[in-house]
Order: structure tokens, then C-alpha cells, then sequence
């Protein structure tokens, strides 16, 4: 067992998740500029984000007094899932620092408990405003992870494995070739789950403050300081992830480590331009019809799994 624990390792996947958690914050910049470009500004700075998370680490929480424990672990327990789940992801198709057979599982597990805490420290406040929040974040998660967990699937039968990082390794033009049918559906329908785990538009709007609109900021609205800080580096280091899984089914390089690597990283900031593109394009869809663009996602990846299960 010792053995199979250490062979999981690998710890030449360190620099890759170092820069990861170094370059996270950098992908709100990218949006926000691309968005400032649209609309004809000139933005604010491409590391305002970097700016905003030192403010808040230098201020101190402020919690009310109805409150229990469930409140203050909620950033902090979405944090580390969402740091476990960026050790999981391969950059660049190389793997990330831990791997083993299932861990696809594992994976879209961490992301959901993530929301759960999210959603359970925003119940905790009493807030019928922050629970209204916390009620359509889980409504809109059902078909999302469903969506996620059965892209991951069809991604798995395409590949003839259950790990992660050798799911996301053996993708190369090959396979393209052979699957680019059901590689397409499926990289469809994994960006329409990087918007709605993101909190972006079409899905939700992180700009808005609109009681009619809100879904990931209301329930954020009570945390301050640190907590609130951890809340969104969280989102950064997630968004990180899921660009990563995305960006190596996408551009499958895979002529060595470092090259591999550097075209992941150029592959993520590039999704964030994308990202951006999209939401100066068009607006945020009507509460009642997210749910069918997630739907929609699911039947995606379902097709999917079905063109290679037939």
C-alpha cells in the first residue's frame, strides 16, 4: 500500500502548481480588461486583484453574534478543497502532485464540497437574503456536477482510464482524430460548467448587486476580511483548475514537460480572454433559464459518454 501511495507522487509537479497558485489572481485582471476593451475603458489595473487580497489580509473579520463555527470554517474549508483539487489537476496534460485510479471522482467531490461550505456558512448567518442565495447555488449545482461528472466519464471511456492525469495525458491529436466528435461535446459542455462553477456570465454576475440576480455574491455579502479574501483566492485557484482540465483536452501539446506546461499556461489565459470576450458579448440569462443551459451541458457530455458506449 506504502508503495502504491508513493508511486502516486510526483513531486516534479510542484513548479507547475507554484505557479499556479502564484498566477491564479491574475485571470479577474484578464477579464476585467478585456471587458474594459469592450466597453471602450481603461480598466483597472491587471493585478488589482493581487492589490485587493493584501487589503483584505491586512483588515480583521467582522462576525455576528448569531453565528456558530459553521460561519468562519466555511472559506477556509472551500479554500483547502479547492487547493486539493488544483494538486489533483494536470497542467499541460503532466500531472498534478498526487494521482491515482477513480480520482475524477475525487475531483468533482472536492469542487461540491467547496459549494456546500459556501452554502452552509451563508445558511449559518440566518439570512433569508444569503439562504435565497445558498438555495439557487444548490439548485443550479445539480446540473452542473452531473454535467462535470459525466463529461469526466466520457472522457475516461475515450481514453481507457480513471485517473485524472492519465485521462488528460493520453489526449493527444491522435485522439482527436479518432473521438474529435465526442472531445468536442464534451469540451462544450466542460465550459459551460468552468462559467457556472466560476460564478460567470451567462450563469451569474460577480459585478451585480441586484437582489433579483444574486446567486454566489449574496451569499458571500456577511464574510469581511481574511475570510472574505479566502473566498476569493478560492475562486481564483478554482477557476485555475478547471481552466487547466479544460485547456488540455483543447491543446493537446505534449512534446515535453516544460513545453507542455508553457502552452497550459498560455492555454488558461486564454480561456480568461475568452471569458472575458463572453461576457461583453451578451448578457446574464434570466434565472429560469440557467438551469436549462446546464441541462443543456448535461446532455452534452451524456451524447457524449452515448457515441462511445454504442
Amino acid at each position: 500500500m506504502f508503495a502504491l501511495a508513493q508511486n502516486a507522487l510526483h513531486f516534479d509537479a510542484l513548479p507547475r502548481i507554484l505557479a499556479g497558485l502564484a498566477l491564479c489572481p491574475l485571470l479577474f485582471g484578464i477579464i476585467n480588461r478585456v471587458k474594459a476593451k469592450f466597453a471602450g475603458r481603461t480598466g483597472q489595473p491587471l493585478l488589482q486583484t493581487y492589490y485587493d487580497l493584501a487589503r483584505l489580509l491586512k483588515k480583521g473579520a467582522v462576525i455576528s453574534r448569531t453565528t456558530t463555527w459553521v460561519f468562519p470554517l466555511g472559506p477556509t474549508l472551500g479554500l483547502a478543497c479547492s487547493l486539493a483539487a488544483l494538486c489533483l489537476a494536470p497542467l499541460g496534460g503532466q500531472p498534478g502532485l498526487f494521482s491515482f485510479e477513480g480520482d475524477i471522482f475525487l475531483f468533482a467531490g472536492l469542487l461540491s464540497l467547496a459549494r456546500f461550505a459556501t452554502a452552509a456558512a451563508a445558511l449559518d448567518t440566518g439570512s433569508s437574503f444569503e439562504g435565497m442565495g445558498a438555495s439557487r447555488e444548490m439548485q443550479f449545482a445539480v446540473p452542473a456536477e452531473l454535467a462535470q461528472i459525466l463529461g469526466l466519464a466520457a472522457l475516461a471511456q475515450a481514453t481507457g482510464t480513471y485517473s485524472l492525469a492519465e485521462i488528460l495525458g493520453h489526449i493527444d491529436w491522435a485522439c482527436w482524430e479518432a473521438n474529435g466528435p465526442v472531445l468536442a461535446l464534451t469540451a462544450t459542455a466542460l465550459f459551460l460548467v468552468l462559467l457556472a462553477e466560476t460564478c460567470r456570465i451567462p450563469v451569474d454576475d460577480p459585478n451585480t448587486h441586484l437582489e433579483l440576480t444574486m446567486i454566489h455574491e449574496v451569499m458571500v455579502l456577511d464574510h469581511s476580511g481574511p475570510d472574505f479574501a479566502f473566498i476569493l483566492y478560492g475562486q481564483g485557484v478554482k477557476m485555475w483548475t478547471l481552466c487547466a482540465v479544460l485547456c488540455a483536452v483543447l491543446a493537446p501539446v505534449r512534446t515535453g514537460a516544460l513545453e507542455a506546461a508553457a502552452v497550459g499556461v498560455a492555454g488558461i489565459f486564454a480561456l480568461a480572454l475568452i471569458m472575458g470576450v463572453v461576457e461583453s458579448s451578451m448578457a446574464r440569462l434570466r434565472l429560469l433559464m440557467v438551469p436549462r443551459l446546464l441541462v443543456g451541458a448535461t446532455a452534452l457530455s451524456g451524447l457524449a459518454l452515448i457515441l462511445l458506449l454504442r
